[in-house]
């Protein structure tokens, strides 16, 4: 593991991208000098794939200069959530944040899209609740990525829903109420905004630059980002 590790909260406007491909030393230092200043890796729903993040990724990208969180897979579309998948998702979630090695206080980000369309508000309320809670009790802090089809209102993401953070898609999604957002995406590479997560090392959300196959761009919003692993 990289040595001295911290948690800090991302300052706005900065730039960052989400990659569902591992990072090498090298493409992780393009990206840095390219403008980026953090990494969204991906954690698997249960056992980690080849593609996830590991613990020696994490040490490549830190060493990069770059920031880290993480956000876990989603289900392909026309999904059912229910309270009992959140907990054992967001269980996953966290242990395979540990072990990879993020610290505790680090984002990690539920994504939340594709939904069957006759799922209940309610359901889809319960299994979040039931995913933050259990990455909360690791020590994480959480936040959420609203995409196309998550079946709720911009009243109830906020409203109903147990974190402060959120991520915003490309797609045509609801806005937030009172809170805003900490990321927004746009097209293409995805670019987002940041309001506030934490990354480790220094977290923070992006705007733009290309990444590697499968990353994609995003800029800081009104709100400060999360907390990341720097």
């Amino acid at each position: 593991m990289c040595a001295q590790r911290i948690v800090e909260q991302a300052a706005m406007g900065l730039q960052g991208f989400d990659a569902n491909t591992t990072l090498t030393a090298s493409s992780a230092a393009k990206l840095k000098a390219a403008g980026f200043s953090f990494a969204i890796r991906y954690l698997s729903r249960r056992d980690p794939a080849s593609s996830d993040l590991t613990a020696d990724e994490a040490d490549i990208i830190l060493a990069s200069g770059l920031a880290l969180m993480a956000v876990q897979h989603v289900e392909r579309a026309g999904w059912e959530p229910s309270e009992a998948l959140g907990s054992e998702y967001g269980a996953n979630a966290a242990a395979n944040a540990a072990a990879a090695g993020l610290l505790k206080g680090v984002t990690i980000w539920l994504d939340l899209e594709g939904v069957n369309h006759t799922t209940s508000a309610e359901t889809v309320i319960d299994y979040c609740n039931a995913w933050f809670a259990k990455v909360q009790q690791a020590g994480y802090v959480t936040g959420i990525y609203v995409g196309a089809n998550s079946n709720l209102s911009g009243d109830q993401l906020y409203w109903r829903l147990k974190t402060r953070s959120y991520w915003k898609s490309g797609s045509n999604v609801p806005d937030i109420p009172e809170r805003g957002i900490a990321w927004s995406s746009a097209s293409c590479l995805e670019t987002a905004s940041a309001a506030s997560p934490s990354t480790e090392t220094s977290p923070s959300a992006t705007r733009s630059a290309m990444g590697p196959s499968g990353s994609s761009r995003k800029r800081a919003g009104r709100r400060s980002p999360s907390p990341a692993l720097r």
